[in-house]
C-alpha cells in the first residue's frame, strides 16, 4: 500500500471508486460471457435434435461429437459426453413450453408479458421470443440448469418456474438445491384471495404470485401445545428465514406495529412492504381454524395503514390472514363481502416438541462442559 492513500483521503476514496468500478464490470463481462455460453449450448442442442443426429450417426454418438469438438476447438472445456446430452436436453424441455400454447401464454403472462394468444399462435420457434422467454434461460448458470433438468425435464412448465425464481431471487447453486427439494411450485400464489376483484388485472396476479398455500414453518422449533405469542416471536428470532419463506420483495416494517386510530390504539401482528406490489403487506397469525370475524380485525388494520402509512407511489394496502387450518369454501364465502385486497393461507408445522421435553434438553454450554471433563479425565 502507497504512503498517499495512506495520508490523501481524495486519491483513497478514487482508488476505492475504480476498484468497485472494476468489480462491476468483471460481473457484467462474466454474465455476458454466461449469456453467450448458454446461446451456444442452445443452438447445440437444437442441432442435435433437428438432424436426429443419434438415429443418424449411431450408437456411442456423443463420444465420438465429444472428441471431434475437443480436437476442433482445442483447450476447450464444456465438451464432454454427459454435458452434450444435457445441452440436448436444455433445448427439449424449454422448447415444448411452445409446444403447448396455452402453457406457454400463462407462463409468459405470469412473467408480465403482453403477447396475445394470437400473435402466440403465429409462433413456431423458440427463437422468435427470445426476448421474453428464452432470454431468461441465458441469465442463469450453466450448473443451475443442470439440477433444474436433473429434476424437471418432463415437467417444464415447473423447470422455467424455478429458473424465474432463480434470477427474481439470486440464488446460489446450494440455495436452488434447497428449493428444489420442496413444494414451493406447488404452493406458490395457492392463497384463496379475493385480489382479482379486488385489484387492477395486472396487480391482481402480481399480487396472487407473492402468496403461497401453505406457509411453512418447519424452520422453528415449538412445543406441542404451542401458544399464540410464541409463534409469533419464534418467527421474529428467525426473521431471515420468515423472509425467505414470503418470498421475494419484502421488507420488514415491525411486530405488533403500532396504529393510532382515533382514541384507539391498533397493533398489527407483522407489517412487511412488498417493494415488487409497492404495498403494504399486513400479516396476521392466527393459532386455530380461520373464523370469518378474523376479516374484519385484519380489514381494519388494512384500511388503517392506508390512511397512515401509504404515501404517493403506493399501491392498495394487502390484508394476508396465516391460520392453522381454513375450509376453502368457507374462507372463499367469506372474501365476497369485502371490497379490500384480502388473502387467506394455512401454516404448516413439523418441529414440535412434547410439552416440556425442549426444556430438558442440554444446551450448547452443558455439551461443551461435559466434553471438557471427558478429555480431562
Amino acid at each position: 500500500m502507497s504512503k498517499l492513500i495512506k495520508i490523501n483521503n481524495e486519491y483513497r476514496q478514487w482508488i476505492s471508486d475504480l476498484g468497485e468500478r472494476f468489480r462491476i464490470s468483471q460481473l457484467k463481462a462474466s454474465v455476458k460471457v454466461n449469456t453467450e455460453m448458454l446461446r451456444f449450448y442452445w443452438s447445440l442442442g437444437r442441432d442435435l435434435v433437428e438432424l436426429k443426429a443419434e438415429s443418424k450417426w449411431g450408437e456411442g454418438f456423443f463420444n465420438i461429437l465429444s472428441l471431434d469438438l475437443q480436437n476442433e476447438i482445442p483447450k476447450t472445456k464444456g465438451f464432454s459426453p454427459r454435458n452434450l446430452r444435457y445441452m440436448k436436453d436444455f433445448y427439449v424441455i424449454y422448447n415444448q413450453l411452445l409446444l403447448k400454447l396455452p402453457q406457454a401464454v400463462a407462463i409468459l403472462e405470469n412473467a408480465n408479458k403482453t403477447i396475445s394468444p394470437q400473435v402466440m399462435g403465429e409462433i413456431r420457434n423458440v427463437d422468435e421470443i427470445l426476448p421474453q422467454l428464452v432470454a431468461k434461460l441465458f441469465s442463469i448458470p450453466w450448473g443451475h440448469h443442470r439440477y433444474i433438468i436433473d429434476r424437471y425435464f418432463n415437467n417444464p412448465q415447473k423447470a422455467f418456474f424455478f429458473v424465474q425464481k432463480t434470477i427474481e431471487n439470486n440464488w446460489s447453486r446450494s440455495m436452488l438445491l434447497n428449493f428444489l427439494d420442496t413444494d414451493l411450485y406447488e404452493r406458490q400464489g395457492k392463497a384463496i384471495t379475493n385480489f382479482k376483484q379486488t385489484l387492477p388485472e395486472i396487480k391482481s396476479e402480481l399480487a396472487q404470485q407473492i402468496t403461497k398455500d401453505p406457509y411453512n414453518f418447519d424452520f422453528l422449533s415449538l412445543t406441542e401445545n404451542y401458544k399464540e405469542k410464541e409463534l409469533k416471536n419464534a418467527l421474529i428470532d428467525n426473521i431471515t428465514r420468515f423472509l425467505i419463506e414470503l418470498g421475494t420483495g419484502f421488507a420488514y416494517m415491525g411486530r405488533e406495529y403500532r396504529l393510532q386510530i382515533g382514541q384507539k390504539e391498533q397493533f398489527l401482528d407483522l407489517l412487511f412492504y412488498n417493494t415488487t406490489l409497492h404495498s403494504y403487506v399486513v400479516v396476521e397469525i392466527k393459532i386455530s381454524d380461520f373464523d370469518s370475524s378474523y376479516l374484519g380485525q385484519l380489514s381494519t388494520y388494512v384500511v388503517g395503514v392506508n390512511h397512515i402509512l401509504r404515501k404517493d407511489g403506493d399501491n392498495e394496502t394487502i390484508g394476508l390472514l396465516i391460520c392453522k387450518t381454513k375450509d376453502n369454501i368457507f374462507a372463499q364465502y367469506s372474501l365476497e363481502g369485502y371490497s379490500l385486497p384480502l388473502g387467506i393461507s394455512e401454516y404448516e408445522l413439523s418441529n414440535l416438541y412434547l410439552t416440556g421435553f425442549k426444556g430438558t434438553l442440554p444446551s450448547i454450554e452443558d455439551i461443551e462442559n461435559e466434553l471438557k471433563n471427558d478429555l480431562n479425565s
